[in-house]
This record gives C-alpha cells, structure tokens and sequence, in this order.
C-alpha cells in the first residue's frame, strides 16, 4: 500500500497536472498551426513558387530491380528540405504569435510615485535639527 500511496502523493503533485494540462494543450495547439501552415500559408507559398516539390528529390544508392523484386534504396533529402521548410514557416508563425501576444500582455511602465510629504513629527524633528546646528 505504501508504494501507491507514495505514486498518489507523486501523481498528484501540482507540477505533475500542470504539466499533464501542458502537454494536452500543447497537442491541440499543435494541431492548430500544422492546420495554419498546411491550409493557409503553404497554398499561397505553393502557388507563388509555380508548385515547387521537393518531395521526389532523392540520391539512389541501389536502383530497384523489380524482376527480382528488390525494392529500392535511397536517400529521400527532397523529403526532408520540404520538412525543413514546413519547420521555418511553423517556428516564424508561432515566433509572430508570441510576440503579438507579449505585446497584449505588455504593462505600461509606471511613473516612479513622488515620495511622501514628511509627517508632521518629521518636519518637526527636521526644525529642531536645523535649530541646533544654528546654535552649535
């Protein structure tokens, strides 16, 4: 029993549900900007590139040889420049949002507050100091 207790008491940590509450979020806020990039901004990056695909771009290291039925080996980098892409547009996105979001979220610098009047005992004790260095 002790080690579920110990499991419960870990599991039920704040930073644990946080964390679980960041990871759901974070799914669902993953699958807005893979929505944002793949239908709203690759269709116009794609159009004003003529179709550029890099997808078929490949180094073959061993060609397929279908009567021996030999599938073929190959370095697919057309594939990963298209991710890279995809990567740069998603990290300039979500860079925008942030700083859009920064920017609402951005206090005013407040003005320094002027100090304080003195009290009444303060300007009095401030009397009596100035009157004793007179006399001294």
């Amino acid at each position: 029993m002790g080690l579920f207790k110990e499991f419960k008491e870990f599991a039920m940590r704040g930073n644990v549900i946080d964390l679980a509450v960041g990871v759901v979020i974070g799914a669902a806020f993953g699958k807005i900007v893979t929505s944002l990039v793949d239908d709203i901004i690759m269709p116009p990056i794609g159009y004003l590139t003529g179709g550029v695909d890099f997808t078929s771009l490949k180094y073959v290291i061993k060609p397929a040889d279908a009567a021996n039925e030999v599938a073929e080996v190959a370095i697919n980098y057309g594939n990963f420049i298209n991710v890279v892409i995809q990567f740069i547009i998603v990290a300039f996105c979500i860079f925008i949002l942030v700083k859009a979001i920064n920017s609402l979220n951005r206090k005013k610098v407040e003005a320094p507050a002027a100090p304080p009047a003195p009290t009444k005992e303060e300007t009095l004790l401030t009397e009596i100091r100035d009157l004793l260095k007179s006399k001294a």
